[in-house]
């Protein structure tokens, strides 16, 4: 089993246990799986190393001579040390395995376990720190931009475009209903984002918001995630767990990538909607929920139904209500916007202090197309954030993809060339590329952005080489 890499992922390791074997296996497991992972072989030994050291988790044994692992979590809680600790148990000691999660422990993993399993755990745990930092840095900005008549400031996050303001409208008038809600766009638009306003904005903000991508987690795993089970409903199930739709009781459950869901579990999820119960798996009775369900995808689910991956009489239950985000390149307007959000954002997360980019950056992030849309351009933004050496972003910093129009362009100049007609053509070439990434390869798109007849861009296009060259 593979097991989906996430974003944000907690990088530190400290692995503490008394057995020299099992910490060195750890070691060089979390090692190949990108983790730096650092091992002691005894609590006070941890407590040491946390003293000089800031860990993203500690995975402990519970039993170990003199300092265990009960103690080692209460110690953690009492310094106020803000880390997520995993507990490893043996069978025997599963029920100091659950005292540890009342006190303040994560998660733990059953001896003898598989590797995956290890790697699994720290996965969870990653994408639930991800969304607690991504729930943090909405609430700030939520209320930092709130409307002087209560109105959370949402179209302030999401853009000043004339369809994102339409949007924050939608939002504002629907947040209030428990009405299900899919949001569509393609990957990397801001559907989570959205999803979060309308918790954030709703009688349910006080409630969890709890998100999950449908297509991170193994399909053997996704039923027992969402609805949770019962005590020796499978092997390892050695205790009763709570699904993600108990875990978002009162709240929001957030199903990202509803596309991806399994066939088998559309039909479970198609019950859920229309009864508002769960059946936990292994269980033999129904446990009833008070969820509100917002679904997002980047597939054409209409497409999916015609060809028999997804239920008919699901996707009409989850397209209640639709929300759906333009792609960033139909938005250029709205980038000033979404970069003095993600430059506050990083520099809260990172402690950088960017003040904004200089006009030459500014002109060539807005110029660039975006395939990846708002989510590329965050990473980007970040990316330069951390390579500048002053207190703003320059041209200088910004990836080559984003710079390599002006660049060529730059170049042609610098050379001495002296020739219109060849200057011309360089920035012909590049206008063409450019109207061609804009439209994703639509001729006819690309032929009105550019004021030319489609006829007269085949010409260019076959010119250039652009078609021979296999890409945009």
């Amino acid at each position: 089993m593979t097991v989906p890499a996430l974003l944000t992922p907690l990088r530190h390791v400290l692995v503490v246990d008394d057995e020299e074997g099992l910490r060195h296996m750890l070691v060089v497991l979390l090692t190949r799986e990108g983790y730096q992972a650092t091992a002691v072989g005894s609590g006070e030994a941890a407590l040491r190393e946390l003293d000089h050291k800031p860990y993203d988790v500690v995975l402990s044994d519970i039993r170990m001579p003199r300092f265990d692992g009960l103690q080692l979590v209460d110690e953690i809680r009492r310094r106020g040390l803000r880390m997520t600790v995993i507990m490893m148990s043996a069978f025997g000691t599963l029920d100091t395995a659950l005292e540890a999660m009342k006190r303040g422990a994560y998660d733990y993993i059953a001896k003898p376990f598989k590797p995956d399993e290890v790697v699994l755990v720290l996965r969870k745990a990653e994408e639930r720190e991800r969304l607690f930092r991504e729930n943090q840095s909405l609430k700030r900005a939520l209320a930092a931009r709130a409307s002087p008549n209560g109105l959370r400031g949402i179209d302030q996050i999401l853009g000043q475009s004339k369809g994102m303001q339409e949007i924050a409208r939608t939002i504002r008038k629907i947040a209030e209903y428990k009405t299900t809600v899919l949001v569509t766009g393609e990957s990397g638009t801001g559907k989570e984002m959205v999803a979060r306003a309308l918790h954030a904005c709703s009688p349910r903000a006080k409630d969890p918001f709890v998100a999950v991508n449908c297509a991170a987690i193994p399909e053997a795993l996704l039923e027992s995630e969402l609805f949770g089970h019962r005590k020796g409903a499978f092997t390892d199930a050695h205790r009763d767990k709570r699904g993600l739709f108990e875990e978002a009781s009162g709240g929001t459950l957030f199903l990202d990538e509803i596309g991806d869901l399994p066939v088998a579990l559309q039909v479970k999820l198609l019950r859920v909607l229309q009864e508002q119960e769960i059946r936990p798996v292994g269980a033999v009775s129904d446990v009833k929920i008070d969820v509100r369900v917002i679904a997002a995808t980047a597939r054409d689910l209409p497409g999916e139904v015609k060809e028999g991956r997804f239920r008919e009489d699901l996707y009409y239950r989850l397209n209640v209500l639709q929300i759906h985000l333009p792609p960033l390149r139909d938005r250029k307007e709205d980038i000033p916007a979404l970069l003095e959000h993600f430059i506050a954002k990083i520099n809260t997360r990172l402690g950088t202090r960017i003040g904004g980019t200089s006009t030459d950056a500014l002109q060539l992030l807005i110029d660039h197309a975006w395939p990846g849309n708002v989510r590329e351009l965050e990473n980007t933004v970040e990316r330069a954030m951390v390579l500048s050496d002053g207190n703003r972003i320059d041209a200088e910093v910004l990836p080559d993809k984003v710079r390599e129009s002006r660049d060529k362009i730059r170049l042609t100049l610098l050379s001495g060339e002296l020739s219109i007609k060849k200057t011309t053509r360089v920035i012909e070439e590049e206008l063409i590329r450019k109207a061609l990434r804009e439209t994703r390869g639509n001729r006819t798109n690309a032929a009105k952005l550019l004021e030319i007849s489609h006829r007269a861009l085949l010409y260019k296009i076959k010119e250039f080489g652009i078609e021979s060259a296999g890409k945009i």
